[in-house]
């Protein structure tokens, strides 16, 4: 198999660059396979993304390709997280994607193997997959393993709640530096289920990574030969001309959702499904946020990693991985066991030897954790299109709530007046003017949440946003509330003292409004719209709501 540079005489310009590459003949008549690979020296989770990529390009040497590694951008969440730089994050998915898509095909490259960690960095390879549709294979940087305080383990999500109880004077500074010294200890994407790995294990239940790919930790050296193994799966999928289109299925995104649902993934995986869905052609009928719903009604929830449970990404691993999540779905009939996978077998062939290792990490079905999955959508006068609420994260206490609106039109409001006792037991803290369009960039409000949670009122106080929410948030949290303010939603003219009520086992959140009362207030109340320029103008003029998946308008 040749590529489009090989053979004609037409093309002996083109040749001769890649001569000026140090390409041999031989290498200019094998197969191209762009490595799109997101290493830098930011990101903790991409720290080490180019040794990942040198091994997968072994592999695909072994295979006989000629492997050629391009660059991708990405944003860390954890290190944006709580200033203007978190605007940025999700914007870059679509940078991401655009930037694969015009590097894959500019030069003519016939495979690709995607090598990326972190937010939102998978998905919007994920979308360049879609979009591009060669041969191609995931394989993540993996996991950070867990941090280790006072004999316990930990990870980020502990160190924002840190921050909120050294705030509340519950902790000296000296107890906080011991955190931040010990809550992050190697390179990895954070080590509990939050956004990052929950893409990652997601990734390997669409079908397009082999196994080990959501949970193997970074620094382990199975990453490595995992990373080479997929270089010699992508030629394989090139010989076959499997593709993503063969792959990411409706079925596929079933699967996707219905482990979602097991493993108790980020809400942030609800906004990137349905982004990668519409890349791959599937209509609103086939994936929606209203599907989500249906297959957490029939999901139970096996996992309960942190921030939900005291586990993390390294012993789901030891447990057997996501494989051995998919095999009892699989056995229980959950599963298409008939999807096509990366690996160049069926999602059933892929799975028959995975074997559970670990009941109390990952609960058989007749033990779960509940009868329903991790996520849920609730809709009502306050979320007529939708809003998401990790409810595996949620205390039993806070699944019903009914409590007096406390209302800021920004994140930045909200911390001040959380870091100076004015929430008090009881509140709805909601934060508007912070969705895709509003924001621009529909910020994770993990600092606010960690805040409530470290001030020790993570039990009595909810929060509610048109924004975001880091995978590593926990509490009454509900956000993507749609419309967002800026596109005249409720949420925009609730007030102070408005009582809100929220029924998570419903799926249900209103505002004690009657309709005329929110139509007299909507008349009166003018839309903000807050100073950006570059490209945060541009992203705001183009993006769609957070119920559409916060994708380009097309």
């Amino acid at each position: 198999m040749h590529n489009i540079f090989s053979e004609s005489k037409d093309m002996s310009p083109q040749r001769s660059l890649l001569r000026a590459l140090g390409w041999t003949d031989e290498e200019m008549q094998r197969p191209l396979v762009g490595i799109i690979c997101a290493q830098s020296e930011i990101i903790p989770g991409h720290m080490h993304l180019d040794d990942i990529a040198k091994a997968a390009a072994e592999g695909v040497i072994a295979a006989g390709g000629k492997p050629v590694i391009m660059p991708s951008i990405g944003v860390c969440d954890g290190i944006a997280m709580g200033h203007a730089g978190m605007r940025y994050s999700l914007p870059s998915r679509e940078i991401i994607a655009d930037s694969a898509e015009i590097l894959l095909r500019a030069h003519g490259m016939q495979a690709a193997i995607f090598v990326g960690n972190c937010d939102k960095i998978i998905p919007g390879m994920l979308m360049a997959a879609a979009r591009v549709n060669i041969p191609s294979i995931f394989v993540s940087g993996g996991p950070m393993l867990a941090g280790r305080v006072h004999g316990g383990k930990t990870s980020l999500s502990t160190m924002f709640e840190q921050v909120g109880a050294y705030n509340a004077g519950r902790i000296d500074a000296a107890e906080l530096k011991n955190y931040e010294c010990n809550a992050c200890p190697t390179c990895g994407s954070c080590s509990g289920m939050f956004t990052a790995n929950s893409l990652n294990c997601l990734t390997e239940a669409l079908g397009m990574a082999l196994p080990g790919n959501g949970t193997v930790p970074m620094v382990y050296s199975a990453r490595l030969a995992l990373a080479k193994r997929s270089g010699a799966a992508v030629m394989r999928l090139l010989e076959r001309d499997i593709k993503p289109s063969d792959i990411m299925t409706p079925s596929a995104f079933k699967n996707a959702e219905t482990v979602d649902m097991a493993i108790g993934a980020s809400t942030n995986t609800v906004l990137h499904l349905i982004a990668v869905a519409r890349e791959a052609g599937l209509t609103e009928r086939q994936v929606s946020i209203d599907s989500l719903n249906e297959i957490s009604a029939r999901t139970p929830n096996l996992c309960r990693l942190a921030p939900a449970g005291e586990h993390y990404i390294e012993e789901l691993n030891e447990a057997g991985g996501i494989s051995a999540v998919m095999k009892q779905l699989l056995d229980a009939g959950l599963l298409d066991g008939g999807a096509m996978t990366a690996a160049g077998v069926t999602l059933a062939e892929l799975v028959k030897d995975a074997v559970n290792r670990n009941t109390e990490v990952l609960k058989p079905i007749s033990e779960a954790y509940s009868a329903q999955g991790g996520l849920a959508i609730l809709k009502g006068n306050l979320a007529e299109k939708g809003c998401v609420v990790k409810k595996s994260a949620v205390s039993p206490e806070m699944l019903r709530h009914s409590g007096p609106a406390r209302c800021f039109d920004s994140e930045e409001d909200a911390m001040r007046a959380i870091s100076s006792g004015a929430i008090k037991p009881g509140d709805v803290v909601v934060i508007r003017y912070e969705g895709p369009k509003g924001g621009p960039g529909m910020r994770e409000m993990l600092t606010p949440t960690s805040a409530i949670v470290g001030a020790g009122l993570g039990d009595s106080v909810a929060l509610i946003t048109d924004g975001r929410f880091s995978g590593a948030t926990r509490g009454a949290a509900i956000g993507h509330v749609c419309p967002e303010a800026a596109d005249g939603g409720t949420i925009g003219i609730v007030k102070d003292g408005d009582i809100i009520d929220i029924d998570i086992p419903a799926c249900a959140l209103n505002v004690r409004l009657t309709d005329k009362e929110i139509k007299e207030r909507k008349k009166s109340c003018a839309v903000r719209e807050k100073p950006v320029t570059g490209y945060l103008k541009r992203y705001r003029e183009s993006v769609s709501s957070a119920s559409e998946g916060a994708v380009f308008r097309r």
